[in-house]
């Protein structure tokens, strides 16, 4: 039997394997309810461990409303209010409001260019970087392009979207595909082009 080898940061937590082998670095266009839910968590994750987030997932999505961002604009503070007192998320103050300002703000890029999807993949004309690294050390925590979409979303007006942020976000959405070369990941996420 042929053990499969994976990024290995992936470890052993079957939720978190299951996000490696299923989510991580796969293409994700058109679908700007999924970005939205991606540019959220990646802000909830700022200071803790992604699979604290991962474990929360579900709850996030239940809290707020599938996370379509037409209707977390809408939030008012009794919203926030119960959202504080939700212990299936983080009950952050700070991350809640960035929550609801983004999603503002996400529905501002929307009317400019007609869909999130558009305006993120626009940095990569399309298309994925596929990148080779050898071993997880060789993995930025940022470039020059994470800091880049960085600068334009705060000055859009977006919060928690700094550079590591964004690039954590680029990494998900597969706007690179930085599985490391002897995962067998790295070669189906390159097939999807």
């Amino acid at each position: 039997m042929t053990t499969l080898i994976r990024c290995a940061w992936s470890g052993a937590d079957p939720l978190y394997v299951k996000y490696h082998d299923e989510e991580w670095g796969v293409p994700l266009k058109g679908d700007d309810s999924a970005l939205f839910e991606r540019i959220c968590l990646e802000g909830a994750q700022a200071g803790l461990s992604w699979i604290t987030i991962l474990r929360k997932r579900e709850n996030y999505r239940a809290a707020f409303d599938g996370f379509d961002p037409a209707v977390v604009a809408r939030y008012d503070e009794a919203k926030v209010a119960e959202l504080l007192a939700n212990p299936g998320i983080v009950r952050n103050r700070l991350k809640i409001a960035s929550t609801i300002n983004n999603a503002q703000k996400f529905l501002e890029v929307q009317r400019e260019f007609g869909s999130f999807s558009d305006y993120l993949w626009g940095y990569v004309d399309g298309q994925p970087i596929h990148n080779h690294w050898q071993s997880l050390s060789e993995i930025p925590a940022e470039t020059d392009l994470s800091k880049r979409i960085s600068k334009d979303l705060l000055k859009r007006g977006f919060k928690f979207v700094g550079s590591t942020i964004c690039y954590a976000m680029m990494q998900a959405t597969g706007l690179v595909n930085d599985h490391t070369v002897d995962c067998f990941r790295h070669a189906e996420i390159a097939q999807m082009g």
